[in-house]
């Protein structure tokens, strides 16, 4: 599960369009989503301005516009998706359970294979 939270003013509907980049971000470390993968993202904005009121008969939003502004968040939570997905990977740790043990993966050994193709590492 992606949970994409933002202070932008975006409605339901860009809001949906923002998760749908989140999808761009797994992609991007090597997902294709499989079936039974069970990838969902929620997105919600914390803005004042786009709160409705529970009891309201009518609602006035004030939210962004379709702009060029919002290809800047698109890019942005198709990037920290991805950062993230490679945080949790390289900072778990070797767990083990009822079904087995599951070792962590070898930051140094993912180093040295980066480094024999020229990609630089963190």
């Amino acid at each position: 599960m992606m949970v994409v939270a933002t202070d932008a003013p975006l409605s339901d509907r860009n809001l949906k369009r923002l998760a749908s980049r989140a999808l761009m971000g797994l992609a991007r470390t090597g997902s294709v989503a499989g079936n039974g993968s069970g990838d969902y993202v929620i997105a919600f904005s914390t803005a004042p301005d786009v709160r409705r009121a529970r009891d309201a008969a009518r609602l006035t939003t004030t939210e962004m516009g379709n702009t060029e502004q919002l290809s800047a968040l698109y890019e942005a939570v198709i990037e920290s998706t991805e950062e993230a997905i490679y945080n949790s990977l390289f900072k778990a740790t070797t767990m083990s359970g009822k079904g087995g043990t599951v070792e962590a993966i070898p930051i140094d050994r993912v180093r040295e294979i980066l480094a024999r193709y020229g990609i630089r590492s963190p």
